[in-house]
């Protein structure tokens, strides 16, 4: 079969199975997450030498220590996905949910109901555990889809596959409400973001260059990030116990995520006293530290910043430093330089946080706080499909209701319009 006789089949059979998940009950969407996670657990041994086959290949294909890091699936993060697919099975079921009903003056009642979007295609490289991520949140909120992970982990997503069709089948739901294509052909990604027949939106997760690929190529609607470039501000009015934890954890807490702070931005009037401990405490984990010329002051080893490295999302032991001399300067250049993912600042001051909280145009903006928990999972969504920095639809953490849309509905006793 070809790659476009395959995709076409796939797209077939999404679309039909995602009529049957929007009248599935919750019970029933349920009842498949707990097998899936049941079924994770029983085959551990075998997702573990799957993905121990996905790894030695990349090793020797030559993949670096981040996309390693995102490809392994330790028993840690086995046992997250399995608490996901529990987390997402505990949360309410936005499906079906009607708000804002109203009375009109014609008698009529008016509100909106919550319903699935239908198809979702879903496109990521090197981490396994998006699939099951993706998956759990797909069949909670009614939809089917269609997961397209990257070649790198071709042999830890089939075996998930392989869970997720048993859980599937155990709970009554079509085995093709999630459907994981099994070829690592670059054509069935072009078949997919062009199938708007089949395909209701498309989430692309991975590197800036498939994302932009996607984006442009796309004939179907796309929710995206591009970027993680994530700044956290130390403030001239910060705890510096709680500015020098968050740097430090921001950082290095893991390197290849979204959410991993790429610059730091230090007040002048804090920065002799904090940027030497947090040289130290970097120099510890191995942090290459690029600065601008008043870093470069404070610390001989930090390395000049050039203009690139403000635009630069690292995913590596890589940080930019920057002095600034106010509120203001450090609001100017998160909106210049950042990526709309995630920025925190530092700060005891209730006045400048919340001026922070309204200026900084970011997905999520936090306070005292690692950026490092803009995450589906930290903030209680069970999981998340991705980030979105766009402004339409859903944006930050994509969970449940971000896989929703709304229509109205009008219910009446007779009435006619006159």
């Amino acid at each position: 079969m070809s790659i476009a006789d395959y995709m076409q089949a796939v797209g077939t059979q999404a679309r039909s199975a995602s009529r049957d998940m929007a009248r599935a009950s919750t019970n029933l969407k349920n009842q498949a997450l707990l097998a899936i996670a049941d079924d994770i657990e029983a085959n551990r041994d075998a997702l573990k030498a799957a993905n121990a086959a996905d790894m030695s290949r990349g090793e020797a294909n030559g993949l670096d220590a981040a996309l390693l890091d995102r490809l392994q699936l330790t028993d840690g993060r086995i046992d997250t996905m399995i608490e996901g697919l529990r987390q997402v099975a505990a949360l309410p079921d936005p499906v079906g949910e009607i708000t804002d009903m109203k009375y009109r003056p014609s008698g009529i009642q008016i509100g909106k109901m919550r319903v699935p979007l239908g198809v979702i295609g879903i496109i990521y490289e090197s981490r396994p555990n998006v699939t099951i991520e993706a998956a759990s949140l797909c069949l909670k909120s009614g939809n089917a889809t269609i997961l397209r992970g990257g070649s790198e982990a071709i042999e830890s997503n089939q075996a998930l596959a392989a869970c997720i069709g048993r859980g599937l089948e155990l709970s009554g739901l079509p085995a093709a409400a999630v459907q994981v294509i099994n070829t690592t052909d670059r054509a069935a990604v072009g078949a997919l973001i062009t199938m708007p027949e089949f395909v209701d939106v498309i989430v692309p997760r991975g590197g800036k260059g498939l994302i932009e690929r996607i984006s442009k190529e796309a004939r179907v609607p796309v929710i995206k990030h591009l970027d993680g470039i994530c700044h956290v501000y130390l403030d001239a009015e910060c705890d510096p116990v709680k500015a020098v934890n968050i740097a430090i954890n921001a950082k290095t807490h893991r390197y290849g995520t979204c959410n991993t702070m790429e610059t730091l931005l230090v007040h002048e009037t804090v920065a002799e006293k904090l940027l030497p401990e947090l040289a130290t405490a970097y120099a510890k984990f191995g942090v290459e530290l690029r600065g601008c010329a008043r870093t470069c002051e404070y610390l001989t080893s930090a390395i000049a910043a050039t203009e690139e490295d403000w635009h630069t999302e690292y995913l590596a032991p890589i940080l930019s430093v920057k002095v600034v001399d106010s509120l203001d300067a450090a609001i100017e250049h998160i909106n210049h330089y950042g990526s709309h993912h995630t920025d925190s600042i530092i700060t005891e001051n209730y006045t400048l946080a919340r001026r922070f909280l309204t200026e900084v145009d970011s997905s999520s903006v936090m306070v005292n706080a690692s950026t490092r928990f803009a995450d589906g999972f930290e903030y209680g969504l069970g999981a998340e499909i991705g980030i979105s920095t766009d402004k339409i639809h859903a944006r930050g953490p994509v969970g449940l209701d971000g896989l929703t849309s709304q229509k109205y509905v009008v219910l009446g006793n007779g009435e006619i319009r006159q």
